[in-house]
C-alpha cells in the first residue's frame, strides 16, 4: 500500500468531521485558540462544550486569530453546521480583536465574550521586569478571583496606574479588552465555574495530544497535510476528554446567557423608543 493510500482514510474521517452537523448539539460555550503548529504554519481550532458539560472538537482550519479573513470564515463555517445565532451562548477566546469582530458581527454585538486571562497575563509579563512579575500575578489573580466585577475592574486599573510608573507603556496593554477580560464575572457565575471559563485551557491542555500524535513528523509538506494530523490529535484527545469540573453549575450559565440576552434586548428597545419619541 502506498503512502497516499494510507493518508487516504484520515483525509476521508478529515472531510466528514469538518461537515459534521453541530445543530444537534446543545452548545453553551464555544472555545477558539490558535495551535502553533511550526514555525510558519498556525491552525485554529474550535470546542463546544454543551449542557451536560461534554467537549466537543467542532472545528479546524489553517491561519491565525488575528487574520480577520480567517476568523470570519471559521465563525461563518459553524453557522452554516448548524450553530445557530440566536442561541445565547459564551464565547471563549484567546484575545484577538479580528476574531471577536467575526463573533459580534455574527451572533451579535453584545454576545458575552470571555477573554483568556491567561494569555492576557502571558502577554504583560512578556513585557515587565522580572523583578515585577511575582506581585503583578498577584494583583491580576486577586482581581480574577473577585465576585464583584465593578470592584475587579477597579483593582485592574489601579494597577495599571502602577504599571504606568513602574513599567511606562504597559498599563495600556492591561486595560486593552477590559470588557472582555471580566464577562465570567460580570455574568455572575460561580466562582468554581468561572475559573473553568475563564480562559482557553481545554485547547491548551489539547495540545499534549497533538503533539504526542504529531511527535514523529519531521517535516510539514503543506498546510493539508498539518489540518489531516491535528484533526487525527483532535479526534484523538476527543476519547479522553473529562466533563467540565464544574458541569453541575452549568444551569446558571445558561440562565445568566438567557438574562443578558433579555436585559440587552430590552434595552435597544428602550433606547429605539426614546429615539421615537425624540423624533415625533
Amino acid at each position: 500500500m502506498t503512502c497516499r493510500h494510507r493518508r487516504a482514510p484520515e483525509a476521508a474521517r478529515l472531510r466528514e468531521w469538518l461537515a459534521a452537523d453541530l445543530s444537534g448539539l446543545d452548545l453553551l460555550v464555544v472555545q477558539i485558540d490558535g495551535i502553533h503548529i511550526a514555525e510558519h504554519l498556525i491552525l485554529v481550532a474550535a470546542i463546544g462544550i454543551d449542557a451536560q458539560g461534554i467537549k466537543h472538537p467542532l472545528a479546524l482550519i489553517e491561519g491565525a486569530t488575528e487574520n480577520a479573513a480567517i476568523a470570519q470564515a471559521l465563525i461563518d463555517d459553524l453557522i452554516e453546521r448548524g450553530l445557530d445565532p440566536a442561541v445565547p451562548r459564551l464565547f471563549i477566546i484567546d484575545g484577538s480583536k479580528a476574531l471577536s469582530r467575526a463573533i459580534r458581527r455574527s451572533f451579535g454585538r453584545h454576545t458575552p465574550i470571555q477573554r483568556c486571562q491567561i494569555h492576557k497575563a502571558r502577554n504583560i509579563m512578556e513585557r515587565l521586569p522580572k523583578s515585577l512579575h511575582a506581585s503583578i500575578r498577584r494583583a491580576l489573580r486577586q482581581a480574577w478571583e473577585l465576585d464583584d466585577a465593578a470592584k475587579a475592574e477597579r483593582l485592574i486599573r489601579n494597577l495599571a496606574q502602577r504599571l504606568e510608573r513602574e513599567a511606562p507603556g504597559v498599563s495600556g496593554s492591561l486595560l486593552e479588552g477590559l470588557d472582555e477580560i471580566l464577562t465570567v464575572t460580570r455574568l455572575g457565575l460561580p466562582a468554581e465555574l468561572r475559573r473553568s471559563l475563564a480562559c482557553t485551557n481545554i485547547i491548551e491542555n489539547m495540545m499534549g495530544t497533538v503533539r504526542r500524535i504529531n511527535r514523529n513528523v519531521k517535516h510539514w509538506s503543506s498546510a493539508s497535510m498539518a489540518l489531516r494530523w491535528t484533526a487525527a490529535a483532535m479526534l484523538e484527545a476527543k476519547k479522553g476528554f473529562r466533563r467540565l469540573k464544574a458541569y453541575k453549575q452549568l444551569p446558571t450559565l445558561r440562565a445568566a446567557l438567557i438574562a443578558q440576552r433579555e436585559q440587552t434586548s430590552k434595552r435597544l428597545n428602550d433606547r429605539d423608543l426614546d429615539l421615537q419619541l425624540k423624533v415625533a
